[in-house]
């Protein structure tokens, strides 16, 4: 990513209503399930740019980002946090157990092998510690907004809880989110697949629906209808939505070995 690429990006973490609704409901979502207990040590394991970070400094005492890509980091160490660390998510340079909470923004759908990735994120997890995970929802809806973004996959539910388990965590909450614009957002991306599949235009490999201009305004009304889901959604389990945010917890062994 050229450096114009990265200023653009997080001028758009900072004004897009998809960027402010995932903080405002990710971070909702964090304090209900984790029932006010603030974790010590925090890992952001593909922090991007580190637009997450920030919030995650309010839940947790020490947080620390890791991303495959070394010039994320700079910018993540321009925004105060430092000791960031390369890392495709399959070798963590950390010791067993070294953290209470693991977090992946959006992160696990772009890496090739997700189950060995979060066998390693059990294993830098503390007996009792958590991992948060959200993911693009559907694996139908995969279009070229995903191949652009260089998505791997998108997710069901089920798929998501096979992934825990795989590695041995057990699902504690489970909800799909961006649930109150899903209606709209769902026949705008169907259209466009169908569109991609009767064009014999090829598909921008550039542009994402990020790439849409929007007034101001209805960048505001819509971060106020995707942060509106949160006082249902952290406490149910919403069954329709355009992504998924789930937490899972490694379990504790007891005296006798048991889990």
């Amino acid at each position: 990513m050229e450096a114009i690429a990265y200023q653009q990006f997080r001028e758009l973490e900072r004004t897009h209503w998809w960027f402010r609704g995932r903080r405002t409901v990710y971070f909702g979502l964090l304090r209900r399930w984790l029932g006010g207990n603030a974790p010590q040590r925090t890992l952001d394991l593909g922090a991007g740019l580190g637009g997450f970070l920030p919030g995650l400094s309010e839940l947790s005492q020490h947080v620390w980002p890791a991303d495959v890509d070394r010039e994320s980091l700079v910018h993540c160490r321009e925004r105060g946090f430092s000791g960031g660390v390369v890392s495709n998510g399959y070798a963590l340079p950390y010791r067993a157990g070294s953290f209470d909470l693991v977090c992946l923004f959006d992160a696990i759908e772009h890496i090739p092998d997700d189950a060995k990735a979060m066998r390693e994120v059990m294993r830098v997890l503390r007996p009792g510690g958590h991992v948060f995970v959200s993911v693009p929802a559907y694996p139908f809806l995969f279009s070229n907004n995903d191949r652009v973004a260089q998505h791997q996959r998108r997710y069901t539910r089920g798929q998501l809880r096979v992934l825990f388990e795989g590695a041995g965590l057990a699902v504690a909450r489970s909800t799909h989110t961006n649930v109150l614009l899903f209606p709209l957002i769902l026949p705008i991306v169907l259209g466009i697949k169908l569109f991609e599949r009767l064009s014999s235009r090829e598909a921008d490999s550039e542009r994402t629906n990020l790439s849409w201009r929007m007034p101001r305004a209805l960048h505001a009304l819509l971060h106020l209808a995707f942060a509106a889901e949160l006082p249902i959604n952290s406490r149910i389990g919403c069954p329709a939505g355009h992504s998924i945010a789930a937490l899972a917890r490694k379990p504790v062994a007891t005296p006798d070995g048991q889990a």
